[in-house]
């Protein structure tokens, strides 16, 4: 049985730092790549970063690139997401998927990629 699960989330006021977790089983962890996404009420889900199985390669959407960073803990199965700097539109769902099959860094961005999906944990920022 997979299953993928983000926690970390809170209420933090603008500028403030939240450290997502996601944790994983069903899975050949260090072969998958996972990456996290959020969406906002009435908005699609969109990409925030992901990393690569093996080489831990990745990739950052432009919106967050230098505030958030996404790391692997291979020993405990689980990807982290460091957000520093937090401004009131990165409020949103997150949710931290899995790919064991994809390799292609230009497709990390790809939600139709990731073949699981954990529930959300809820960031709020507000100003």
């Amino acid at each position: 049985q997979v299953q993928l699960q983000a926690s970390g989330g809170g209420s933090v006021q603008a500028g403030g730092s939240l450290r997502l977790s996601c944790a994983t089983s069903g899975l050949t962890f260090n072969r998958i790549s996972v990456g996290w996404f959020r969406q906002a009420p009435g908005k699609e889900r969109e990409f925030v970063a992901a990393i690569r199985g093996g080489d831990r390669a990745t990739r950052y959407a432009d919106s967050v690139h230098g505030r958030f960073t996404i790391a692997r803990d291979n020993a405990k199965d689980t990807v982290a997401l460091q957000m520093n700097r937090l401004k009131p539109e990165d409020t949103a769902t997150y949710y931290c998927a899995a790919a064991p099959r994809l390799w292609n860094t230009g497709s990390l961005h790809d939600k139709s990629r990731y073949d699981y999906w954990g529930q959300g944990t809820q960031v709020t920022v507000s100003s």
